[in-house]
């Protein structure tokens, strides 16, 4: 049995303008670098394995919160959203035309024009997840934790989620022979004491 703690990254430039990311390579802002590097990875987390998208935004945000270079895997890479990255989700769904919908309307399947759906994500992290020897922290995006969560979850995109990612905050699968388990959700990141 090992446990792997989900974490997305802190803020962008691109988080803060409500404009779709996905594998474009954003690094967090000055105000997420500040926040983030009051923070650190509460116990026995500070000690897991730290996993890292390759993407600069989640490996700055690792370095911030545990203070030590974290292992790198193209796993851990956000959904690519295909044309819709750097556009407004507001601006696609009001134009018909687009094929925009709402996540909770996606199903596994639903891919975004020369995108990948949530289907392609899972196959790749599932086997990733399953592969781990040890309990670990992965630092990533919203889309990697939508799919990791939703697997555990059962959750199939097809109505309202049933979690809600913070910032800042852990979430925790423990992954058995048994299958996939969520604990913990959205533990908080202890603050360090000055």
């Amino acid at each position: 049995m090992i446990h792997l703690a989900l974490m997305r990254h802190g803020h962008t430039a691109w988080n803060r303008d409500h404009k779709i990311q996905g594998r474009t390579d954003i690094p967090l802002d000055a105000e997420a670098r500040s926040q983030l590097a009051t923070l650190c990875l509460p116990p026995p987390w500070d000690r897991a394995a730290l996993w890292s998208s390759p993407l600069s935004r989640a490996v700055e945000t690792a370095h911030l919160v545990a203070g030590r270079a974290p292992h790198i895997t193209p796993a851990l890479m956000e959904m690519n959203w295909g044309r819709w990255e750097g556009q407004h989700g507001t601006a696609l769904k009001a134009d018909p035309a687009s094929g925009f919908r709402d996540i909770e309307d996606w199903g596994w399947g639903f891919t975004p024009p020369q995108g990948e759906c949530p289907a392609d994500l899972r196959a790749r992290l599932v086997p990733w997840a399953e592969g781990l020897t040890e309990d670990s922290v992965a630092i990533c995006h919203i889309g990697v934790m939508r799919v990791l969560l939703a697997h555990a979850m059962g959750w199939n995109f097809d109505g309202p989620a049933p979690f809600r990612i913070k910032r800042n905050r852990l979430y925790v699968l423990r992954v058995d022979a048994t299958g996939w388990h969520s604990s913990g959700i959205g533990e908080p990141l202890t603050e360090h004491l000055i």
